[in-house]
């Protein structure tokens, strides 16, 4: 059989590289490699062959399949270059293209060029970037925050369970805790990202959130430390002469916990407190819970303070730009974000 398949295979080959159309060359495969082929036929004669040369005459036969099924695909592949060239035959590529619509140059989503200058001046201070899933367990959106059973925020009605019982991120603190999972203090960290609550979506609130979130632990972490962070923070965001007070708050995870407000004039706008973040120091029952999940006391409370702080970066662009409305930030309104 050796001489038919090499013949066969000569064949096959010059009669591929004269197909002048696919359809040509689909003839061509039909005629050598189809059921009713030429290859095909001479297969059916391996029953015939001696047991001594049937290894050589199958990997002949394979080989031929293999050179003209080669053939075929470069032929196809010539072909619509060919077809490709002709179309464009003619096409003065210099020419400048032609507008269907905006014909600006795109920028970063206001969100994300906020996020991009918060990071940038986190930074600076020392803090490095952390991520996390966003769907998570309840021990570390709720248990190890030292959120209570019976907390509002627990309630389907507030947040997004699965039916499995994972749940969809309400904050990022579960960065945090991921983070102390894994890493020993001292920790400086930074976790922006979404984050997903049941709130009714209005001119203010949004289903899904961006939020920035952060995390210093370290032996002798003070109020101070917070207060001075958050203070350079922000005066870098709104100007050097933006003036902050911290209010007194409750958040399960902080003790003590303060909401950070900025004085309205330096939004140029009248003289009044809006509040733009929430922070404290980190309860002693947060580092327990850590503690009991790592196996060890690597965050002993009486040897290690922290601080932590939020703030949704929606709601920051939206004081930042004067925009009226969050869902702006999320309609993709080209007349609005061209505006960034």
């Amino acid at each position: 059989m050796d001489a038919p398949l090499e013949q066969l295979r000569a064949e096959a080959i010059a009669a591929i590289a004269a197909a002048a159309d696919e359809a040509a060359v689909e003839q061509a495969r039909i005629k050598y490699l189809g059921q009713q082929g030429a290859l095909t036929a001479l297969s059916k004669g391996m029953k015939d062959v001696s047991k001594e040369d049937k290894p050589r005459i199958g990997k002949l036969l394979n080989d031929v399949r293999a050179a003209v099924t080669a053939a075929l695909d470069e032929r196809k592949a010539a072909l619509q270059a060919g077809a490709d060239k002709a179309a464009f035959a003619g096409v003065d590529v210099t020419l400048p293209g032609t507008s269907s619509g905006f014909a600006g140059k795109g920028t970063l989503h206001p969100i994300t060029q906020l996020l991009d200058r918060t990071i940038a001046i986190f930074r600076r201070m020392g803090f490095a970037l952390a991520d996390g899933p966003d769907i998570e367990t309840e021990w570390h959106c709720f248990d190890a925050l030292n959120t209570p059973a019976d907390h509002p925020a627990r309630n389907e009605q507030d947040t997004f369970y699965l039916p499995d019982g994972r749940l969809l991120r309400t904050h990022t603190s579960t960065v945090q805790i991921r983070t102390m999972e894994k890493a020993a203090p001292p920790i400086r960290i930074i976790a922006p990202g979404a984050a997903y609550r049941r709130d009714e979506i209005d001119a203010t609130h949004l289903a899904q959130f961006t939020q920035m979130e952060g995390l210093y632990v370290d032996e002798g972490v003070s109020v101070a430390d917070l207060k001075g962070t958050l203070e350079f923070f922000f005066r870098e965001l709104f100007g050097g002469d933006a003036k902050f007070r911290f209010r007194p708050h409750f958040f399960p995870f902080t003790e003590p916990s303060y909401e950070v407000d900025i004085k309205t004039t330096a939004l140029g706008a009248a003289d009044r407190w809006l509040e733009i973040a929430g922070c404290g120091i980190v309860d002693p029952a947060v580092f327990e819970s850590i503690n009991g999940k790592r196996g060890d006391r690597a965050y002993d409370p009486e040897k290690y303070t922290g601080f932590a702080f939020g703030f949704g970066l929606d709601r920051l662009a939206m004081i930042m730009s004067d925009t009226p409305d969050i869902r702006y930030f999320t309609n993709n309104d080209q007349r609005f974000l061209a505006q960034f």
